[in-house]
């Protein structure tokens, strides 16, 4: 087992990807960021993270299709996915939540209630 948990941030927005992931950093978690669904189904499959952040809009795998890979890959199905995305009509949160993801947050979120999220939700899967 890692020292650290390990947080996979797969946003196509570079900002976006720098706050959580200095966020995070300063909570004392590992992380790996990713600009599409290509580059984090990649790491996910080559790292085994304890827990995913996806935006659902990404170029070439987004992020909805990449919560259903996840959660039908054997080795993946039990990542924790936390979406974050400005999607949020009640079909896009609904999905999200009935095919696997663990938490929704919609965008503009608040990094610290971000991190809050993930905090509730590792221990949990460090348990299993």
């Amino acid at each position: 087992m890692r020292a650290a948990p390990l947080i996979v941030v797969a946003d196509d927005d570079t900002i976006t990807r720098s706050i959580i992931n200095l966020k995070l950093k300063s909570r004392g978690y590992d992380v790996i960021t990713a600009s599409d669904g290509s580059d984090a189904l990649r790491a996910i499959q080559a790292e085994a993270p304890d827990l995913v952040v996806l935006d659902a809009m990404m170029p070439g795998i987004d992020g909805f299709e990449l919560l259903r890979q996840i959660k039908a890959t054997p080795e993946t199905a039990g990542t924790l996915v936390v979406m974050l995305t400005s999607r949020k009509l009640e079909q896009d949160i609904v999905g999200a939540l009935n095919a696997g993801a663990s938490d929704y947050l919609v965008k503009p979120f608040i990094p610290e209630e971000l991190a809050a999220r993930i905090s509730r939700l590792i221990p949990i899967n460090r348990a299993q």
